[in-house]
């Protein structure tokens, strides 16, 4: 994640080393994500029998490959190659991460199990990003770029010494002859579509939290820096207080998600100085639990293809990502911040009525109440 979102660090000086215009550089987190989008759901069905510990592993290498590549990029081609390959990488991950790690623990750690590795995601806001940028101002924003991919590179190894080998899971139910169910059940689109509603309406609006915050808050570019710091915080605590929670209900608890971003987003658009440090937390605390959250949801609403609803799931979330920032920019270019951020709270309102209707329909069970596959 950390690998994706580090251009937003290093994006004025990268701009300028490549020769191209900050809107340029910027649309290289926009090729990540749609080539992420794309690989994740397709990985699982590709993977056969294949020791995923191993596909880990080399999915890893190519995220540092896909590093590499920005690092030595001497214009815009390459920079969209290496983040093409960057892509790959990153949808191989995120189509398998969660999947693997309910098989590492027994079925009543499974949503801690999730919460800890979605937990990477809001890490790499509060402490990844900061880093490269970090590392960027000091040794330039190539060093940044070679910097994670060795860090990328270490991890592969550590991922082929560290983890058991895992085969394909087989189906909850094989045993008793049952034939597995269609993946897109009735749960699975009704938290697809929530999901992808609430991330559509968060990086419509986050990916332009600066100027509200400066137009329509008044805080100075300082002031900004530590909110932002303060959503990270409350996003990772947001993280492992929704899994908590999820593991018993994640239906509800995507909810009450869903409620506190169009809360948390409608207090911005008609607030002042302090009432916008507490909604700025709020979203925090309320986007973080979300990745876990609908994970959770996914798990419970289809135990018996849990690979393959988790690289549906990243698929759709990843997409959702790139179409929110693309619907952001568009709306704040004709419109400005106000429509923007009500827009942004009409639609997650929107994904809590059609999270209500799904959350009874096979996705209120408990994530990982069944037994583990292949561990």
């Amino acid at each position: 994640m950390t690998s994706e979102m580090l251009p937003v660090g290093v994006l004025t000086p990268m701009a300028e080393g490549l020769g191209v215009s900050p809107g340029a550089a910027g649309t290289s987190l926009t090729v990540t994500g749609l080539v992420a989008a794309a690989v994740a759901p397709v990985v699982p069905r590709l993977l056969g029998d294949l020791d995923r510990r191993a596909v880990l592993a080399a999915a890893m290498v190519v995220l540092g490959l896909g590093n590499l590549l920005t690092a030595l990029a001497g214009g815009f081609g390459l920079l969209v190659v290496s983040r093409i390959v960057l892509g790959i990488g990153m949808g191989a991950v995120w189509g398998l991460a969660a999947a693997v790690a309910v098989r590492l623990v027994s079925p009543r750690d499974a949503a801690l199990a999730v919460s800890v590795t979605v937990g990477g995601v809001a890490a790499a806001s509060v402490l990844g990003v900061p880093l490269g940028t970090l590392v960027g101002g000091l040794a330039g924003w190539r060093a940044a770029f070679a910097v994670f991919a060795v860090l990328a590179f270490v991890l592969a190894v550590g991922l082929a010494a560290v983890l058991p080998r895992l085969r394909r899971p087989e189906p909850a139910g094989a045993e008793g002859g049952g034939e597995r169910r269609r993946l897109l059940r009735p749960a699975v689109a009704a938290g697809l579509a929530a999901v992808a509603l609430l991330v559509v309406a968060h990086f419509a609006a986050y990916t332009y939290v600066r100027p509200v915050l400066e137009d329509r808050a008044g805080f100075p570019a300082g002031a900004i820096a530590v909110l932002l710091l303060l959503y990270g915080v409350f996003g990772l605590a947001g993280n492992f207080g929704a899994g908590a929670l999820a593991a018993r209900r994640p239906g509800p608890t995507v909810l009450l998600l869903a409620g506190g971003i169009a809360a948390a987003v409608a207090v911005l658009a008609a607030s002042g100085t302090a009432a916008a440090v507490v909604a700025v937390a709020l979203w925090g605390a309320a986007y973080g639990g979300l990745s876990v959250a609908g994970q959770l949801w996914m798990t419970a609403a289809a135990p018996d293809r849990v690979e393959h609803v988790t690289g549906l799931y990243a698929g759709v979330f990843t997409a959702s990502i790139a179409l929110g920032a693309f619907a952001g920019g568009a709306v704040v270019d004709t419109a400005g911040t106000a429509p923007l951020l009500w827009g942004a709270a009409g639609l997650a309102l929107a994904a809590l009525a059609v999270g209500a209707l799904g959350a009874g329909a096979g996705a209120g069970g408990r994530p990982g109440a069944r037994d583990q596959n292949s561990r």
